[in-house]
């Protein structure tokens, strides 16, 4: 692989790869490695585990230097994912660390920031707290850098054909919004992707036809403050404004404009 010699929009150092080694993991890996690639940074393929009780009392007997059969296990399996996903790539680099993936990541990604957490869900149906994986959504909400999650129905991207071609962007009104903004642009650029915009207006807001007009008058304007205005010249972004539920608009947009991508 050659390293695209123009720097990205967004500098990350570090692509975290969080692997439990699982059918619903591998796919994610596959996406780690992509995104490291084009944005020329390193992958770190990591695992976070807990010393089952015999494996405990295993390398207590055998000291300092000791190794369970469950560490030297997980290494092993460590090492293969990373030469399986890392093939191509500059710097890759493992991880094995004891502890609760769910804090172990997300401390691990600040170790490494600026950097993005990719993982694997086996969650299936619609987006809701408890479908993503109570794992994978507490390395996301515990994260304070962005994360990928790779669902178990998202296409392979090493096939060709698939890959990040169309960016759907959910986004608000607030402040906030505009870090979302910068992921979604990058993400674009790098993979000469088209980027749409959606903002939901809840039903309850909009009384009247004036009243939405004023509504996406109002967002259009804020969205030239969120995406960056040289977005425009690689990805030509173009924003939505619907009424309805926010997770309900969000899916049917998802299905309508086929994206590969979806950031919030």
């Amino acid at each position: 692989m050659n390293i695209a010699v123009n720097p990205p929009l967004l500098p990350l150092k570090a692509i975290i790869y969080s692997t439990d080694f699982s059918a619903s993991s591998q796919n994610a890996g596959s996406y780690a490695a992509l995104l490291a690639h084009r944005f020329g940074a390193q992958l770190v393929t990591a695992h976070a585990f807990v010393l089952s009780n015999p494996a405990m009392e295993a390398e207590a007997e055998a000291g300092p230097t000791g190794k369970s059969q469950q560490r030297k296990d997980l290494e092993a399996q460590l090492a293969a994912s990373a030469t399986r996903f890392g093939e191509g790539l500059e710097r890759v680099t493992t991880v094995l660390v004891e502890g609760d993936p769910r804090e172990e990541i997300p401390r691990l990604a600040k170790d490494y920031a600026p950097s993005l957490v990719v993982v694997g869900t086996a969650g299936r149906g619609r987006v809701a707290r408890g479908i993503v994986g109570s794992v994978a959504e507490r390395i996301m909400r515990g994260n304070e850098g962005p994360t990928l999650a790779v669902g178990p129905d998202v296409p392979d991207c090493t096939t060709a054909g698939h890959g990040i071609r169309r960016v759907l962007y959910a986004t608000g009104l607030s402040a906030a919004a505009a870090r979302g903004a910068a992921y979604a642009a990058a993400v674009a650029k790098e993979f000469n992707a088209s980027l749409e915009v959606l903002h939901v207006i809840h039903p309850e807001d909009v009384t009247d036809p004036p009243g939405f007009s004023e509504l996406q008058r109002k967002f259009e304007a804020v969205l030239q403050e969120l995406v960056p205005q040289q977005a425009e010249a690689f990805c030509n972004p173009h924003s939505v404004v619907e009424v309805g539920t926010a997770h309900e608009r969000i899916l049917n947009r998802l299905h309508e404009s086929q994206a590969d991508l979806l950031v919030l």
